[in-house]
């Protein structure tokens, strides 16, 4: 498929309705396929279809390769616990017993089995070892230095048999082999050719039969590699040469320049090229890709399509990317690929040199585009995932973006995951280093997938695993993980010596001839080319590299625009500080009443019931608003409005703190109620999920999603703020810093419990000051929102401005029901954000001769000190947003304030924590040009944890 053309799965011309056009040698590509997809099918040609397909299931091998790719195509039903059975063989068997019923005696239960019996008990034995260790016998690795050691359990001796048996007839079992008896030589023979070879499958971990047998009979009827076409062949061959090409060409051209080239694992371009194409055959419409530096120049200039001479000027530092940029091979790209079933849109995401982290930013972007496409199933938004070997193994975000793969709120339909095995994690990494375990996929068990290691020097093995790869996931919507064993002819990057710590690995690389060379050689033995075309083939594409445009035949030129997001609303904004969020009183109050509305029948918890009870209070105006009615009232404002929304995290249906409770549960039949999803506009969406217990792999499938689907307010809540500890990579690299390196926007809400309550160091801090550290050019947002009305219009604001800026937001824990900490509903109705908050209880503002300017929950003590103590010469002030800081705002406030004698900074955190170290120059600067006095810090003395461990402290 691909670049060849298909194939005539015709075999049997006089047996289909209209075969002379088939057998048309002159016929177009596209005639072809009209044909295959009006005339096989039609209903003349169902008996020659079905017996085609009899035959097929008796044994893969008896019909062509195309038939087998239609047939093993097939949908298939999970629930399935058995494969089809041919009608032939079960015609057969009841004909036998009618002819032997007079033949045919019950076994008595106590017989005693005959030698021959025992003996097909141990060969079918030998065949489960075969299915489940036979990998440990193949030739999987290039180089020859793995270390293998002889594995017993495929040995004759060890099941009781021995060479006397291998002329012996045997009833194969359920082994594909395309007969039910044969000798125990053509047994073992199948298996060697299956098991042993250059594959080697491991598939038998996975508790479901239908997906093993699925497997078994895809590996164990075609006995070894199959027999590809020419065309096919070529194609590889093709491939291969582009591969080696650019980097032969990237290496003369600028020697010395790191480029983390794919030498040794060339096949990964191939591989890539059959997904692509596979993918694109089951008419799926966009695949996201996701992988780290090894190979991504060679995948963006011989897959995506990327112009050679656009990367050549990035080498030579012609071309400049707007903000800070990143290296070349950080940066993502995406094209439109053409397959044969229509325009496939290709996006490779951007990603730091933090491996794996990408992972999850994928899986997230797939997840965001499948809603977008209402594609539950997965069937029309594919994630290819790249992973190096020591990453894969030593990465916990793998694990954690694995444990994702089946949960409702994050499953994409399963992942096509590649290791591009290059046997050694750096430079000096030997395997007991790398790992604890066998091979680097073993962490993939877990979620039972299946994993196909390749021998990377066998194009055709690999070819022929992507082409199973795609089938499984599309079949099962499952993960699977192909282990393309390969090597790497240069060190680390290309300015790196590996001799010194890889001696021997590296002796063996040296002789090595390239993958290239050798299927040349093979397919020169194979007359399928001369030297002679091999050097045209060779020429051509140098000659198309160095002419700088397109190298990828398969580009879509002009890309069917349907495909893409418009991102042109949201671009171009500068820093935009207000927006109108108000809302009308009497909508507002018709939501509210509508949200509080729970079924007829529907029992409630005791508390919840009280919680909706208060809200409907609150809603006609008899009770002050608390934080969660504001929060929940945001929420549906917005659905109301047509805004989507999202939002995840280890609690967040009720809430940590049981303040939100946006879904409730029927205390007689568990069932949930999410009542924010009776107010939507047509075509919002409200997706409230309960994450799995992990930070840094749920934030980053957050920014994925967030990134891809812009028009909607996408929310994830830590369970308390100092969680955001453990996906620190995630701030740092993507968040904070994704939209200088790579230009890409980002407008992800993160909800950070902060507050000291005496409940310890790491339920106190959600480390103000690292993200503040992180701020610069208007990249984010840091809030301490202090009031429920301020947290409405935040989240409206957030949602409704054009710009989308990342929202980092310190939320509160004993505010939620402080009774202090009110608004009511013509704050929400009439109000806007403010960045600052004045002091409404001041009296006569020339009296004032203290400002203590502060931010969250030490604003509330503060003011119950104040009010006890009746300090009428003070001015309380509040920080609503810390950054951007509202310098123009605070200057307007302590212009109020003639007379004061000083400003103070009061926080609950450590001197050496908080936002103290990184505002104090903003307020310097304001202090200095309205009311000149000294600024004075007041809170705890620095301190190396955030906060202690004893109330009594």
């Amino acid at each position: 498929m691909g670049n060849h053309p298909l194939k005539d799965p015709m075999q049997d011309k006089n047996a289909l309705h209209n075969s002379n056009s088939i057998e048309n040698n002159n016929s177009s590509h596209n005639t072809l396929e009209q044909l295959w997809q009006d005339s096989c099918w039609y209903s003349g040609n169902a008996d020659y279809i079905e017996q085609l397909y009899e035959t097929f299931l008796r044994d893969p091998n008896s019909v062509s390769l195309e038939w087998q790719d239609v047939f093993n195509r097939l949908p298939q039903n999970p629930e399935q616990v058995a494969p089809d059975v041919s009608h032939h063989s079960v015609r057969e068997h009841f004909l036998y017993l009618a002819r032997n019923a007079d033949r045919v005696q019950p076994i008595p239960v106590a017989s005693v089995s005959t030698e021959h019996e025992r003996q097909q008990v141990k060969v079918l034995s030998l065949v489960n070892a075969y299915r489940v260790r036979g990998h440990q016998k193949a030739a999987l690795d290039p180089l020859g230095i793995m270390t293998r050691t002889p594995v017993p359990d495929l040995t004759l001796g060890h099941h009781g048999l021995s060479s006397g048996d291998l002329d012996t007839i045997f009833h194969v079992g359920s082994l594909f082999i395309g007969q039910e008896e044969a000798s125990l030589r053509i047994i073992i023979d199948s298996l060697e050719a299956t098991y042993c070879s250059t594959l080697g499958a491991e598939y038998m971990h996975i508790v479901d039969t239908a997906e093993k047998r699925w497997i078994q009979r895809r590996l164990e009827s075609v006995r070894s590699h199959p027999n590809f076409a020419s065309e096919t062949k070529l194609h590889l061959l093709e491939r291969l040469i582009a591969a080696e090409g650019l980097e032969k060409s990237l290496a003369s051209r600028y020697p010395g320049y790191k480029r983390f080239g794919l030498e040794g694992g060339d096949s990964l371009i191939p591989l890539m090229d059959e997904v692509i194409q596979r993918v694109g055959s089951y008419k799926a419409k966009e695949i996201v890709v996701g992988m780290a530096h090894r190979g991504r120049l060679n995948v963006l200039v011989n897959i995506l399509g990327k112009k050679p001479v656009e990367l050549f000027g990035e080498f030579e530092g012609k071309i400049r990317s707007v903000g800070s940029g990143d290296v070349k091979y950080h940066q993502g790209f995406s094209s439109n690929i053409m397959t044969p079933t229509g325009e496939v849109h290709i996006a490779l995401a951007s990603n730091p040199s933090h491996l794996e982290i990408v992972s999850p930013v994928v899986h997230g972007s797939v997840r965001a585009r499948q809603d977008r496409r209402n594609d539950e199933a997965g069937d029309i938004v594919v994630p290819l995932i790249l992973h190096g070997d020591a990453a894969f193994a030593g990465q916990g975000v793998v694990m954690e973006t694995m444990q994702m793969s089946q949960t409702r709120g994050y499953k994409t339909g399963g992942t096509v995951h590649v290791i591009v095995n290059n046997q050694v994690g750096f430079t000096t990494h030997e395997q007991v280093d790398a790992r604890s375990t066998e091979y680097c996929t073993d962490v993939a068990k877990m979620v039972q997938a299946p994993i196909f290691h390749v021998n990377g020097d066998d194009p055709e093995a690999v070819y022929f695993v992507a082409q199973l790869a795609v089938d499984y996931r599309m079949a099962f919507k499952k993960d699977v993980v192909i282990d393309l064993i390969c090597y790497r002819r240069h060190g680390h990057n290309e300015t790196d010596e590996p001799s010194g710590t890889q001696p021997l690995m590296y002796a063996a690389i040296k002789d090595r001839p390239s993958v290239r060379q050798l299927y040349s050689e093979k397919l020169i033995q194979e007359n399928v080319l001369d030297a002679q075309r091999l050097d045209t083939m060779i020429q051509e594409y140098r000659q198309a590299l160095d002419s700088g445009e397109h190298v990828v035949k398969s580009l879509v030129r002009e890309p069917n625009p349907e495909l893409f997001v418009d991102w042109t609303p949201y671009l171009g904004h500068g820093w935009i500080p207000y927006a109108n969020t108000q809302f009308d009183l009497i909508r507002l109050q018709e939501l509210a009443a509508k949200i509080n509305e729970i079924p007829q029948g529907f029992v409630l918890q005791k508390q919840v019931a009280k919680i909706i009870d208060d809200r409907r209070k609150m809603a006609v105006g008899a009770a002050p608003i608390n934080w969660g009615f504001a929060e929940i009232m945001a929420y549906a404002t917005l659905l109301s409005e047509g805004h989507p929304i999202r939002m995840s995290g280890q609690d967040v249906r009720r809430g940590t703190f049981s303040h939100r409770y946006a879904a409730v549960f029927n205390q007689k039949d568990g069932s949930c109620y999410m009542p924010l999803k009776e107010v939507m506009k047509e075509h919002a969406r409200f997706d409230l999920y309960d994450s799995l217990l992990s930070e840094e792999a749920v934030l980053g499938f957050e920014y994925g999603y967030v990134t891809t689907r812009p028009e909607g307010l996408v929310i994830w809540e830590a369970q308390f703020g100092d969680f955001a500890n453990g996906a620190q990579v995630v701030i740092d690299q993507f968040i904070s810093s994704g939209e200088t390196k790579w230009s890409r926007v980002c407008g992800l809400v993160l909800y950070l419990p902060h507050g000291y309550e005496g409940q310890g160091p790491e339920h106190s801090s959600a480390r103000l000051e690292r993200f503040l550290q992180l701020c610069a050019e208007i990249n984010m947002q840091v809030c301490v929102p202090s009031t429920p009305a301020q947290m409405f219009h935040m989240i409206r604001r957030q949602a409704i401005r054009p710009s989308r800026k990342p929202l980092i937001v310190m939320t509160p824990k004993s505010l939620l029901r402080h009774r202090l900490c009110v608004s009511t509903l013509e704050d929400l109705s009439n109000g806007h954000f403010h960045l600052m908050i004045d002091d409404t209880t001041v009296n006569d503002a020339n009296a004032v001769n203290h400002v203590i300017i502060s931010s969250g929950k030490v604003f509330y003590d503060l003011l119950e000190k104040k009010q006890n103590e009746s300090q009428d010469a003070v001015a309380l002030v509040r920080l609503e947003q810390i950054y951007p800081f509202p310098e123009q705002e605070l200057e307007n406030i302590l212009n109020k304030y003639p007379n004061t004698k000083s400003v103070i900074w009061c926080q609950e955190e450590p001197l050496n924590q908080g936002a103290w170290y990184y505002i104090q120059h903003h307020l310097r600067h304001v202090i200095d040009r309205s009311v000149n006095v000294p600024l004075n810090f007041a809170g705890r003395a620095a301190s190396a944890s955030p906060a202690v461990g004893y109330p009594s402290m």
